[in-house]
């Protein structure tokens, strides 16, 4: 009968501060630790060695922390929600004009960086299926991009803790990007200021130079023109989030889009009457609504189900973004149907609040972020 292999061990002879093997060749347990790890049993005159394969990065990502006064960081990367969203025009290089409140909430992923011993690849892991980990993803174009720009030499490990879902309208990538700056600008000493990172980001996203606010903005051109504000509502007003397992592409979204159907309100009466009064169903008006639910018929009935149900429950109901999340302000409980209906079981549901950052720091995880999850019978869909 076949059995579990033994761990690795090796007996040496033990003599004050360094190993010696029974052939007498000198060997000193700080030339394993690039190799292997490892947990030490020592008695008189025997050392034990077990070969731990497991641990191996941890030690040697303990060797970079000795050489450097910060080699790790572990971020909280929050999403946004945009309260009313106005498409004012078409531009020359194919892009839209907007112009719209962005406002950072509570859900968001987690990152871990450490500083890598590699000076020529990051290499990024990540807790779900379908979400590239290669130079496709916004977090490596975000390093590649501080490197561009800094000459810094340094890359990185990288672990993404995904909550957000993809396609959902709530810029869970563009955060990441962001994120990605400010820790590759930490773990590099702050060589540049956050309006350059800020600035810069702007290459490989619109929706990324926002996540430099202190997290309310109001944002025009591509997105890219980010007017810092003071949050315009309670931080602690309750929201929830639901988003069906489809998601909407933004490129098809916008490639239905008719600039002749959308709102003709100035966005600056929008801006106005929302920090005058507050969230209103009149107030959180999306242009990108009814091209998204000409991709995605079901959403539009998703859409007046909640309303319908919440018996007034919610302030508001609305799309953020491009889709496909719906979002209800005022109340962190779903409609009952939600639950109900088999035709919603895979829905991703989460409640939320709004948040914002100090200055010269990142956001920081809100206490209840470990709760926020889809509903018990739901998987988020990441493909």
């Amino acid at each position: 009968m076949a059995t579990a292999s033994p761990p690795f061990i090796s007996t040496l002879n033990f003599t004050h501060s360094s190993f010696k093997t029974s052939s007498s060749s000198s060997f000193s347990p700080k030339l394993l630790r690039p190799l292997l790890s490892f947990s030490v049993k020592a008695s008189r005159k025997q050392v034990e060695i077990v070969f731990d394969p497991d641990e191996r990065l941890n030690k040697i990502g303990d060797d970079v922390d000795k050489e450097a006064p910060l080699s790790r960081l572990k971020l909280f990367s929050p999403c946004k929600i945009n309260v009313f969203l106005r498409i004012t025009g078409k531009r020359e290089d194919g892009f839209h004009d907007l112009a719209s409140l962005f406002h950072v909430i509570s859900l968001g992923d987690t990152i871990k960086f450490s500083l890598s011993p590699s000076k020529s690849k990051d290499r990024l892991s990540t807790n779900v299926q379908g979400v590239p980990v290669d130079g496709r993803n916004l977090i490596i174009k975000a390093l590649n991009l501080y490197r561009k720009k800094t000459g810094s030499d340094r890359f990185f490990w990288i672990h993404l803790d995904k909550k957000v879902p993809t396609g959902a309208g709530l810029g869970g990538g563009s955060s990441n990007a962001a994120t990605a700056l400010w820790a590759a600008n930490q773990l590099n000493g702050g060589l540049v200021t956050e309006k350059e990172l800020q600035d810069w980001s702007s290459e490989i996203g619109s929706d990324i130079p926002f996540f430099f606010s202190h997290g309310a903005a109001y944002c025009t051109g591509r997105g890219e023109i980010v007017q810092d504000l003071p949050p315009p509502f309670p931080l602690d007003l309750p929201m929830v989030l639901i988003k069906p397992r489809e998601a909407c592409s933004t490129a098809e979204v916008y490639k239905r889009l008719s600039l002749d159907q959308t709102s003709n309100i100035n966005p600056l009466t929008l801006l106005e009457n929302v920090t005058s009064n507050g969230v209103s169903q009149s107030i959180c008006v999306n242009d990108l609504e009814p091209p998204a639910f000409s991709v995605l018929p079901s959403l539009k009935r998703l859409k007046q189900r909640i309303i319908a149900s919440g018996r007034g429950e919610y302030d508001a109901v609305f799309m953020s973004g491009s889709g496909s999340t719906i979002v209800g302000i005022g109340s962190p409980d779903p409609p009952q149907f939600i639950y109900d209906d088999e035709e919603y079981k895979n829905v991703f549901l989460s409640e939320a609040n709004f948040m914002t950052r100090e200055a010269n720091e990142w956001y920081k995880e809100p206490a209840s972020a470990n709760a926020t999850t889809s509903s018990s019978e739901s998987r988020m869909d990441f493909q």
